[in-house]
């Protein structure tokens, strides 16, 4: 649970289609000055606010030493060696369906889901990773370094769906997060 509208909306659909969820809140930077600290207060007091609604368990965690050691200074080698590497990319892959995977399995979960706008489709031979359906905001590029073992533990219940359908579904179960600003 991110605290914006789509991570909601996800948590939603999987409580509509019966099953056990429980949102988890994770902190992935140490803030250093006031505005970042309120971004990241207030994010987490909407992601409370959304797991309320919907009767379900928040739990927070801090990530922000995986963060720095498996993204930004790999980021940062990286960028000095004259390559630039998306940060997006490596924070889904060693934090997002690394760490956060670990952490919920860790709380008895089997799978994890997440708001991304990205689909799946299991076959035989493994999961394929497929665009979103919106193509405004597909984010399946930023989940193309994910193994086969993290896709299929990874679900993206809004991945059929458009932003637009996204923010009236939470308008209409009342989340405090249909209106809130997209993150970039």
């Amino acid at each position: 649970m991110s605290g914006g509208v789509d991570s909601s909306v996800a948590a939603a659909l999987l409580l509509r289609r019966g099953e056990r969820v429980e949102g988890l809140f994770m902190k992935n930077w140490e803030e250093d000055d006031d505005a970042d600290y309120c971004a990241a207060a207030e994010d987490l007091a909407d992601a409370q606010a959304v797991c309320d609604r919907l009767g379900m368990v928040l739990h927070t965690v801090n990530f922000s030493a995986e963060y720095w050691d498996r993204v930004f200074e790999t980021f940062l080698a990286e960028y000095s060696a004259g390559r630039t590497p998306n940060p997006d990319i490596l924070c889904n892959k060693e934090i997002k369906f690394r760490a956060f995977l670990d952490h919920a399995r860790g709380l008895g979960a089997s799978h994890i889901a997440t708001g991304h706008y990205a689909r799946l489709r299991h076959r035989d031979r493994g999961v394929e990773l497929l665009r979103g359906m919106d193509p405004d905001k597909d984010q399946s590029y930023f989940l193309c370094a994910l193994n086969q073992q993290q896709l299929a533990q990874a679900r993206f219940p809004i991945g059929e769906l458009h932003k637009s359908e996204v923010r009236a579904m939470a308008r209409e179960l009342g989340l405090a997060t249909h209106a809130k600003k997209d993150s970039t």
